[in-house]
């Protein structure tokens, strides 16, 4: 048996279409939207909406930790355009929706990241594509199970949920063969990005079903530039299948 697993898409369409190629199954972790791109500030809905040098300014500002005046930008920036932000913001997601579930490979499972907005990706999901979170599903005899989203930061991405609720949904899937979630388990060398020079949020929750049930896998993304790509807890191989918008290529596993 021979399954992909993606993470972190944002946006990439067209690596997207060409994941499963040879795969019995694809796996998607999250995070399909790209709202707003580190790497070029002209790419992302932010950009399409202000330009460039507007998404620059406000990439400086969040990643210098001056959250405050990014929130004061960005309301300014919203304000500027016709109508409810909201609408535009809609469209835009909308529009990456019906992009990247068209090119998606069926059959796929997937759960959403911290930076989808699953109300919206329902309506665009193909025959062979299903949603899982806090969930379970037998896939060529293995039992895997998923959790979506992220915990709340001072980011205030759109899909960041309380530690509770998170909690409550690793509990939900129990005892599996492989674990996958968006975000890691708490293990401070998971979170480090080396690139952004800052920690992300882990689940604790996650790291202590992996260590009370020991699952073969813990396989998840969200740090896209990770201090370590892997680690070991007991039995269970940790590891982060890697930043899909940057490397196009899905991490492999085979049983």
């Amino acid at each position: 048996m021979r399954v992909h697993v993606v993470s972190d898409v944002h946006g990439r369409a067209d690596a997207l279409a060409t994941a499963g190629d040879g795969a019995d199954a694809l796996i998607c972790l999250g995070d399909l939207i790209l709202f707003i791109d580190y790497d070029d500030h002209g790419q992302g809905i932010f950009a399409d909406l202000f330009g460039a040098e507007r998404a620059g300014e406000f990439i400086a500002l969040r990643t210098a930790k001056r959250f405050d005046e990014a929130r004061a930008m960005s309301a300014q920036l919203w304000a500027s355009l016709d109508g409810d932000p909201r609408d535009h913001i809609e469209r835009h997601v909308r529009a990456q929706y019906a992009e990247l579930f068209a090119a998606m490979p069926a059959p796929a499972y997937l759960t959403y990241g911290n930076v989808d907005v699953p109300r919206l990706g329902g309506d665009y999901l193909r025959p062979g594509h299903r949603v899982l979170d806090g969930e379970t599903v037998e896939i060529g005899g293995l039992r895997f199970g998923f959790v979506g989203g992220g915990l709340k930061t001072d980011y205030r991405t759109p899909n960041e949920i309380s530690d509770e609720e998170f909690a409550a949904k690793v509990e939900a899937v129990g005892e599996v063969d492989v674990l996958c979630c968006h975000i890691p388990p708490a293990v401070p060398e998971l979170l480090y990005d080396v690139v952004a020079r800052r920690f992300e949020r882990g689940s604790e929750a996650t790291l202590e079903l992996i260590r009370r049930t020991q699952p073969r896998y813990a396989l998840f993304g969200h740090v896209h530039q990770p201090l370590h790509r892997r680690t070991r807890i007991g039995r269970t191989e940790c590891v982060n299948v890697g930043h899909f918008r940057g490397r196009g290529v899905p991490y492999v596993l085979e049983w």
